[in-house]
């Protein structure tokens, strides 16, 4: 789900991490992304270094294989110039 421009619709609240390292993610953020007891998270660096970004592996999963298969058309619509250069 995307957040909508206003930072009161992309903002959760703070959490504290504990001694071993965990968190809670706030209760309407596991709401508004669905994120149940058992679901696993990705945790992935910000590009910028600056944070850490959690995304749940499902999505992450679908969002690949969308993008691999449309990189895959566009490869095709290009004529895959990665295979000209090794062939």
């Amino acid at each position: 789900m995307k957040c909508e421009p206003s930072l009161d619709e992309c903002m959760f609240g703070a959490v504290t991490v504990g001694e071993r390292g965990q968190i809670v993610i706030p209760a309407e953020a596991r709401k508004r992304f669905s994120i149940q007891a058992g679901d696993k998270l990705l945790v992935l660096a910000h590009p910028g270094g600056s944070g850490l970004i959690l995304a749940k592996m499902e999505a992450m999963r679908e969002f690949f294989s969308a993008f691999l298969d449309r990189l895959t058309k566009v490869e095709q619509e290009l004529g895959a110039p990665d295979e000209k250069k090794s062939g």
